[in-house]
């Protein structure tokens, strides 16, 4: 029994192995075709210090250079309702799993944003 249970776990793993290639092809995100999906993403993460005022003070963190995978996650969990933030979460609905990879493709790919000077 034992060696049935190694033998099936040996394969599963095996499995998974031969398909986590197509599957982080399939998610790939293209940084030129994210061009077209920013516009909302620039309005608040480009500026230095910005902050909302909605639903409450709240800085915006700057996304250049954060990971792509940790991007698609934050998304995902706006559209899903995991994370509450209100505007983030309308914006993050009306994108699709390739605009999700898209959009973090090209801010994985831009330089982190350097602070600003204070005066």
């Amino acid at each position: 029994m034992k060696r049935m249970k190694r033998t099936f776990a040996l394969g599963l793993g095996l499995t998974l192995v031969w398909l986590m290639p197509a599957v982080a092809l399939a998610n790939t995100g293209d940084p030129v075709a994210a061009k077209d999906k920013i516009s909302m993403c620039m309005g608040c993460h480009s500026i230095p210090n910005y902050k909302t005022a909605f639903p409450a003070t709240y800085n915006v963190p700057k996304i250049g250079g954060q990971h792509a995978a940790y991007i698609v996650k934050a998304l995902q969990a706006y559209k899903s309702g995991d994370r509450k933030h209100p505007s983030m979460r309308a914006v993050a609905a009306t994108l699709s799993e390739q605009d999700m990879a898209d959009v973090a493709a090209y801010y994985s790919n831009t330089a982190p944003a350097a602070p600003a000077a204070k005066k």
